[in-house]
Parts: C-alpha cells; structure tokens; sequence
C-alpha cells in the first residue's frame, strides 16, 4: 500500500456481502472525522465515499448509514466520555463503483472485485472524487485548426465541466456536470414551488454565459418560455457582462408594434383542426376545404383559373337550388360574394349585369333570365377537378370564415344536404376566435401587392437570433425569452406548440444534421404539457412529446421545469437523461420519479423530501453519481422571491399600496366569467 493510503485508513472492512459492508473504524475516532495529512474529512457523512483498496484498484463505497455501539462497560448512568470515545463506531456503506490506483485511471459502475475481511478503508481525496465525478479538467484547451495553426488567443478554452453549485457532502468541493452530456440531452428541474426551481435555471445558464476566456458560448441558442415573467432580470446583466446577445418578446395577446404576433397561416391543419375542435368525420373535411380555397385568393395560373370557375360555378348553382331556407337577397348578396372573391374574367360579378339581376330585391327580369343564367354558369363545372389543398400560402384570417361558408355551399352542392347543421358548432368557435381580444396576436391582415408577407424563414431567423450576412447566417443572440405572463394558458399552449413544430421541422430538414442545437427552456412546463389531454384546443403535449423521443437526433432539446412532475407527461418526462430535483413532498410527484428513474435506488430518493430551499439532488448521464448540493446564486436573482410578510403587513398608517389594478384588454377577456364579485 502506498504511503499516503496507510495514512489516510480510517477502518476496517467487518462484513462483506454482494450489496452491502460494514466498516469499523479505528479506536480513537471521535465524532466520526478524520484529522488527515492534507485536510479535516468528515468521513461518516451520508452520501459520502470512502475508497478500500483491491488489488490495483479502489473499491468506491458510498456510506448509507453511521451507528455506533457502547463500550463492554454496561455502565448504566451513560458512561464517562472517556468511554464514548472508545466505544465502537460503524459505517454502513453500498459498492458504486471501481476506481483504478493509477491517477490516470477511470471510473466505472459496477464491482467486479470485492474487499476481503479486515481490508483497510480510506477517506477519499479531492482528485479522486474529481476522477469518480469526472471533472478533473472544467476546461479544455480549443484545438488547431486542421492546418496546424492555433486558435487565437493561444489560451482560448472552452468548458468541459459545468460549476453548478457546492456539494453538502465534501467541504468546499465543486459540484459539476459535464456539459455535452448535460446540454446533449434532455434535463428536467423539478421540485415544490418556493423550492429554487427559477434560480436553478437561470443559475446555470448564468454559469454557462459567464466563462471568462475565450471560447465563450456564441454558438448556443436557449428559447425560454417564460410564463410567469421571471428571468429578465436574471439575464440583464449577461450582454454587458459576456458580450451574449438577449431578446426578450413579449406577449400580451395584443397585435400592438413591438409584441409578439404569430402568422395565422403558419399554422398546419392538424393545428387549425385542435384549435377549431373540429370533428373528424364531418367538419375536418370541410376545414380542410376552406383553407384549400384560401390560396385561390392569391394570384394565381391557368390551372388554379380553371379550379376557381368549376368551384364558383358549383357554389353559384346550388345558392340558386332554395333549399338552405336563405332570402333571394342573402342569396344574390353570397352570389355576388363568391363572384368578387373567386371570379376570373369569364366567370365574375359582369355576368349578373349581363343577366339584369338586381341585387337590391333579388331577383331577375324577366323571371326567365334565371335559366340563361344558370345555364351560362354550368358550361364551367367540369367533372373530376380536385380543389386545392391547403399550403401555408398568406391569407386575411376573416376571408376564412368565407371561405368555410363557401366550403359548406359546395359540400351541398354534391349532395350533402344536412353539413351546414353539423358544421355549426366549428364556425361558432371560429366566430369566437375572430372576436376575441387575446388572439389578435394571431389574426393578420393579407399582404398588399408589393408587401412581402413575413415568411416563415424570417420569423425563424429573429427567433432564434440569427443575422443574416453575406454567405449564411451568424449568431447575434444567444438566449431568447419569450414572456408570456401576461395571457392565460390556453395561448401559451398555442404559441409553444407552434413554435416547438415550426423550429422542430427546420431542424429534421437542414442540410446539416444536429450541427445547430437549440435548447427550449419550458418553465412550468406541467401547464401545457400535461399527462392527461388538455381541456384547450391545442394540446401542446403532442409535438413535446414527438421532440422528447425524437428532437436529440436533430439537436433540439428539452428543459423541463416543474413543480409537479405527476402531472407532467410521463413521456417527456421518461425521455429525459438528466435531473436536478429540489425538495418534493407530495407522495404523488414521488412516486411518479421513483417510476421515471429506476436506476436510482431509494435511499437516494428518500432525501427528496427533506431538502432545505436551494439545495437539491443531481443525477444522469451528466454525473456518474447522484450528488446533493447547494446551487449557486443566481445573480441577478429571477423575480421568484417569496413575499417578505412582516415587512408588507406591520407598516404605518396610509402607505400606498404598490399595485395596478388595471389590466390589458386581452388579459381580461382570457379569464372566465363567474358573475359580479
């Protein structure tokens, strides 16, 4: 044994089973520390390691439990200290892992040699935890370009190993993770609310964007959805400190200059389809219709000229059939409509001149000029031509409720006589989508002729904080917060859904596979991410969960952060690799990451409920131990803070109260109505 092994024993091996050993420590020991040629270790602590040596390797112990056993004295008043002191003292502990002698040496899982009776057991050293941990290096020097010329500057690094906070086990030490297994994953922050779950987030990225030298982390891109309003303030400081591009977008549901707004036609049909909550079997059909119609509206050739005379020739026919209960003015009036919007120059609003309709009374004279007419329009229905369907092409959003009446008449037209009743329910709540306040966001006028209509390549490139310059694109911003506190859940669940689809597609189709990642940081996540189908329209849980088992191929990542992981989706839940978890208490959120995390063992999730405010456990790909520790500050703090009682309820007479009791137009129309308070 070397010889600062035989100085850093602490006990001996007393019982050896597959899963378990006893450790007697060595007479003389008080109050289970060490007094050790380099530092004061406090070896019993639980969670701690201890190394017993096996050949050419370390067997890695980590202690489970400390007890201790009163002297053979039998003295019944307690005994003097003299003889606590002397009485025996043991350790607990459960076999991790192996740890090779040799500095150079990896860690591993598993034992495949096990200590003999009467082995010597050791505390472990700084160097060797930073070898079980493997952080050993938090930096790595940046390696030559290809031709053999150095980066500039020559010192330039870039982390391998993230500070996160400070281990509650090993004085002073580090807790770190590494950051391609870390950042190349998924991760979740759980925990109770009021635990430390914001400053966490903004803790590490805070740690991440802070790097002193060269390389700093320009290539990153974190999307957060921020639906309670609170890390603006965290990041502030970020662009003066780093040189790290922010955006912040805010949403209020408005369609004001400088908020957020969202194209309606970037939609999918799937997305319209939940929105509108249409029916499968009678209104998705017709939905899909209209919006198909929706790009007759814009330019068009000669086949799409050809389309819109066979479709306004069906529609103008039946309008004229009197069967849907309409007054021969309603009828002219939706006649004309359909001419107006759909017309081609030998099918438009001329052809009710030419034919003496009066629009005012609705009518024809002489009554007999109804047939020429009709006769007229059917030289242009032709049989086997297939309406268009629907490609994203920019549309006014009140031409759709149109164009879904339209839908409806040619639905008629081919025999359907009783679609409008079962579609009623579909253009009810796309009146209520047109009408209500906290959608504007949504609503879009259509582009003029020599207006280019924002493309989904533009809104990309500002979302995810690219510029473009001569040959591509470069970074200019690193973190782009989106906060959205002040709509309610039901537009959050339709801006993060959309968004997740819209940068999850970009990524499946680049040229360059996984060589762009992109991290959406989804705070309170459990909102609109929930296990059971969201009683909104959308149901966002969808394409998160597509992102979770399919997103890492493509670099897109999901950081999850809730306070209750028993309502989150057990399959984002499932698919992530990393965790830090805060206190949690509720038996139910328990028992839901004791079934997503089978890899770790009780003991370790029996600390869960007993951990104080900032602390909290780390386990995953990121770390090869499970590790508890305080996290660092973040500084700024996010606007998380609880609220200090004493100091807002013991005042003097007459002070102000520091609130604003009026709200936004579409802050208030997103809450339900339950009568005068």
């Amino acid at each position: 044994m070397p010889g600062d092994d035989r100085r850093r024993v602490i006990g001996k091996v007393i019982s050896v089973a597959a899963d378990k050993f006893v450790i007697e420590m060595l007479a003389g020991t008080d109050n289970f520390t060490v007094v050790g040629f380099d530092d004061v270790h406090y070896v019993a602590r639980l969670g701690s390691f201890l190394m017993i040596p096996v050949q050419a390797e370390y067997v890695v112990a980590e202690v489970v439990g400390l007890r201790e056993k009163e002297s053979s004295s039998g003295r019944g008043d307690g005994g003097s200290e003299a003889d606590k002191a002397s009485s025996a003292k043991f350790l607990d502990v459960v076999p991790v892992g192996m740890l090779p002698q040799r500095t150079d040496g990896e860690f591993r899982f598993g034992v495949s040699l096990f200590p003999s009776l009467y082995a010597d057991a050791l505390y472990g050293l700084d160097q060797e935890l930073d070898r079980i941990f493997e952080t050993a290096q938090p930096t790595e020097a940046v390696p030559p370009k290809p031709g053999g010329e150095q980066h500039k500057p020559p010192e330039a690094t870039r982390f391998k190993a993230l500070t996160i906070g400070k281990s509650v086990v090993f004085q002073d030490y580090d807790v770190k993770v590494r950051v391609d297994e870390f950042f190349g994953g998924h991760a979740a922050v759980l925990g109770n609310t009021g635990s430390g779950k914001s400053c966490t987030v903004a803790t590490i990225l805070q740690s991440l964007f802070e790097k002193a030298d060269e390389f700093k982390a320009r290539g990153a891109t974190f999307l957060v959805f921020d639906v309670n309003g609170e890390y603006g303030e965290a990041f502030s400081d970020l662009p003066k400190k780093s040189a790290i591009g922010l955006q912040i977008v805010e949403v209020d549901g408005s369609a004001a200059k400088g908020k957020f707004r969202l194209p309606h036609w970037f939609l999918e049909l799937s997305e319209w389809e939940l929105l509108l909550q249409a029916s499968e079997r009678t209104q998705i059909p017709v939905l899909r219709t209209a919006l198909g119609l929706t790009s007759l509206l814009v330019g068009g050739d000669a086949k799409k000229a050809e389309i819109r005379k066979h479709f306004v020739a069906t529609c103008v026919v039946e309008c004229f059939r009197g069967s849907d209960g309409d007054s021969p003015v309603s009828k002219i009036q939706r006649v004309s409509s359909l001419l107006e919007k759909y017309g081609t120059p030998e099918l438009d609003r001329t052809i009710l001149t030419r034919h003496r309709c009066n629009e005012k009374f609705g009518n024809f004279d002489p009554p007999g000029t109804l047939k020429a007419f009709l006769d007229e329009v059917k030289t242009h229905i032709k049989d086997g031509v297939k309406l268009p369907a629907y490609t994203n092409a920019p549309f006014a959003f009140d031409d759709l409720e149109e164009c879904l009446d339209f839908a409806i008449l040619y639905e008629e037209a081919h025999g359907n006589r009783q679609i409008r009743d079962y579609c009623s329910q579909m253009l009810t709540r796309f009146k209520s989508l047109k009408d209500r306040e906290e959608y504007a966001f949504l609503r879009h006028e259509a582009p003029k002729a020599g207006d280019g209509a924002v493309s989904v390549s533009s809104f990309l490139a500002n979302l995810l904080g690219l510029e473009s310059k001569k040959g591509g694109f470069a970074k200019k911003n690193q973190i782009i917060l989106i906060d959205m506190n002040a709509v309610g859940d039901e537009v959050v669940e339709l801006i993060s859904s959309v968004i997740a689809r819209i940068i999850f597609r970009l990524l499946r189709t680049a040229s360059s596979r996984n060589s762009f990642p992109v991290h959406l940081v989804l705070e309170e996540a459990h909102r609109y991410i929930a296990e059971k189908p969201s009683r909104y329209a959308i149901d966002a849980s969808r394409i998160f969960e597509r992102i979770a088992k399919e997103g890492r191929k493509y670099g897109l990542f999901l950081d999850v952060a809730s306070q209750r992981p028993s309502e989150l989706s057990k399959t984002v839940l499932s698919q992530c690799s990393n965790f830090v978890v805060h206190r949690i208490q509720n038996p139910d959120d328990l028992s839901h990451i004791r079934q997503m995390t089978p890899f770790i063992s009780e003991a370790v999730l029996r600390r869960l409920p007993s951990l104080p405010k900032q602390h909290a456990l780390v386990f995953g790909n990121s770390v090869n131990l499970p590790t508890t520790f305080k996290v660092r500050d973040a500084v700024p703090p996010t606007k998380s803070a609880d609220a200090k009682i004493r100091d807002l309820w013991f005042q003097e007479i007459g002070k102000l109260v520091p609130l604003t009791l009026e709200q936004s137009p579409a802050r208030e129309a997103a809450k339900p109505s339950k009568g005068a308070s």
